[in-house]
């Protein structure tokens, strides 16, 4: 075996358990999601409201910090920015303070928001049908995400479960097929 050939041999062994670790890390985070739904949309959200809270934190003495020892800034911009400072480190500690509420709203925002983003999409695509090559397929998609982006908006609580369960059911299905691709998987030698 050459040393070309055994280098190849090496990183094809790399990738297989690369794909096969990440297949399972996502089947087992699908699963997760799916056995126990609310607790672990609890949990991430929790976790993404405490990291906004840290960088609110963060930003909020770094304001501070670069307007009291800026020599460059006048009078009014380092007010502004110490205001601004007082502001970040207020909201962080709030949301810190308040992470199961910080994170219900941070759901509904982000449903709030994609379902206004289909709503877009789908008006974008209406715009689009007379250039287009297959009509029918853009008024089907348009309309197809314009109903799911007013039901996200409409309903974003059932909104945000039901995308979460699609995640887990997806991280799940593309988890297993990611080990079969690392069990499948032959360097190419």
């Amino acid at each position: 075996m050459t040393e070309a050939t055994g280098t190849q041999s090496r990183f094809g062994d790399g990738v297989r358990t690369a794909l096969g670790v990440g297949g399972l890390i996502a089947v087992v985070l699908g699963m997760l999601i799916l056995l126990f739904p609310a607790k672990s949309g609890e949990i991430t959200m929790q976790i993404v409201a405490a990291l906004t809270a840290a960088y609110a934190l963060a930003a909020g003495v770094v304001y501070i910090g670069s307007s009291i020892f800026s020599r460059s800034r006048g009078g009014w911009a380092r007010v502004g920015h110490i205001l601004l400072g007082l502001l970040y480190l207020a909201g962080g500690v709030v949301v810190m303070l308040n992470l199961g509420a910080a994170a219900a709203v941070i759901a509904l925002f982000l449903s709030i928001t994609i379902g206004a983003l289909w709503v877009l999409e789908g008006i974008m695509a209406f715009t689009v049908v007379s250039e287009s090559d297959s009509k029918v397929w853009t008024i089907v998609y348009g309309v197809i995400s314009v109903i799911a982006g007013l039901s996200l908006i409409l309903l974003p609580l059932l909104g945000a479960v039901t995308l979460w369960l699609l995640l887990g059911v997806a991280m799940v299905v593309m988890g297993v097929v990611q080990m079969v691709r690392a069990l499948t998987l032959r360097p190419s030698v």
